[in-house]
């Protein structure tokens, strides 16, 4: 019994988040109730970006009735930040990343793996893709979304219909492969990983999915995007640059 619970978990849910105390509960109400009536074994990491709020009360709360759920506590960094250490941290098979605020329904995680699907090392949740749905998004949001995305296309990531959504999920080789050499701890460090991910010529797959739109949202439109499209011109420098090279064995 004490090595099956030593064992690695098949699917790992990263959670990154800040001040995420208004939404943070019922989140994980959902997750640990969808994940509980699976067939697999699986965990929930909840990376804390220094939270100044009652965000790692609640997560140490629902570890207290859950084992499976732990707190990954650490400085606020950003959002990169945070997601690096928690897929590092993280100890599945398969390492979800899911935005704190399920904007797209827990239950679909199943289209992104086994058996539906397969043979892929990067799976991308899509907005975009052939049978995605968004429901209730301004259109301005949407515009002004296409828009940074037809830059990410031209800059960084041909072909990716949807960069920026946050769930994305990799497998456990992929992600201690990709994370070690990712440098930047803000919003752009989803078109980062994704570059690793081509650099590397690993499989990346769009996976469409339903996503509900939040006005609680956290990303500020303009200013974001301008700050992303820095971020953009900076991966490409650090390409230049040599910077996502594996360090050399010890």
């Amino acid at each position: 019994m004490r090595a099956m619970q030593e064992s690695p978990p098949y699917l790992s849910v990263v959670v990154p988040a800040y001040n995420e105390e208004a939404r943070l509960g019922d989140s994980l109400a959902r997750i640990v109730a969808y994940l509980g009536g699976q067939p697999f074994a699986w965990e929930v990491v909840v990376a804390d970006d220094g939270s100044t709020d009652g965000t790692a009360a609640i997560v140490r709360e629902w570890s207290g009735r859950e084992g499976r759920v732990r707190l990954l506590p650490g400085p606020h960094l950003g959002k990169g930040g945070a997601v690096r250490r928690g897929m590092l941290a993280a100890r599945g098979r398969y390492r979800f990343l899911a935005d704190a605020d399920l904007s797209m329904p827990i239950e679909q995680v199943e289209r992104f793996l086994p058996p539906k699907l397969e043979d892929c090392d990067v799976a991308i949740g899509s907005r975009e893709a052939p049978g995605a749905r968004r429901i209730g998004e301004p259109r301005r949001r949407h515009l002004v979304g296409r828009g940074f995305n037809l830059l990410v296309r031209l800059l960084a990531l041909p072909g990716i219909r949807d960069s920026q959504c946050g769930f994305k999920l990799f497998t456990a080789a992929a992600a201690e492969a990709l994370f070690p050499l990712q440098r930047l701890q803000g919003w752009g460090f989803d078109v980062e990983v994704l570059y690793l991910a081509r650099l590397q010529r690993r499989r990346l797959v769009e996976v469409p999915i339903d996503w509900y739109h939040r006005e609680e949202s956290k990303v500020r439109l303009f200013p974001d995007s301008l700050r992303m499209l820095g971020d953009l011109l900076l991966i490409r420098w650090n390409h230049l640059r040599g910077r996502y090279h594996p360090p050399p064995a010890a």
